[in-house]
Parts: structure tokens; C-alpha cells; sequence
């Protein structure tokens, strides 16, 4: 079929999309602070997937 392109999904996917990547952010900044203040391993890692999720959607990977 080609490349994946996030515009030929249906709409209500586009939506979803659109809705999780609004998201990431408050959620990444809500995870850094409690990563600063409390540090465990779970709260590095997730921090870590995250900041990836977060890069790969403002580089529309998804």
C-alpha cells in the first residue's frame, strides 16, 4: 500500500489522533514534576515512553 498517512484514516480516527496528541503534553509536564519530586524507576521510565510518544507525534509519526 505505501507510506502510512494519517489523512486517508477515517475521520473519527483523525479525530482520536488529534484528541491523544493534544494530550501528551499536559500529561509529559504532569510526569516530569512528579519525576522531579518523587523519583522511582516506573515514574523514569514512563517519563521516557512519554517523551518518545510525544516526539513521535510532533514528528507525525503516527
Amino acid at each position: 500500500m505505501g507510506r502510512y498517512y494519517r489523512y486517508r484514516l477515517p475521520p473519527w480516527a483523525r479525530d482520536c489522533i488529534v484528541v491523544c496528541e493534544r494530550c501528551t503534553m499536559p500529561i509529559v509536564i504532569f510526569q516530569s514534576f512528579r519525576t522531579i519530586f518523587i523519583p522511582t524507576t516506573f515514574d523514569v521510565i514512563l517519563l521516557g515512553i512519554l517523551i518518545g510518544i510525544f516526539i513521535a507525534f510532533q514528528l507525525e509519526w503516527f
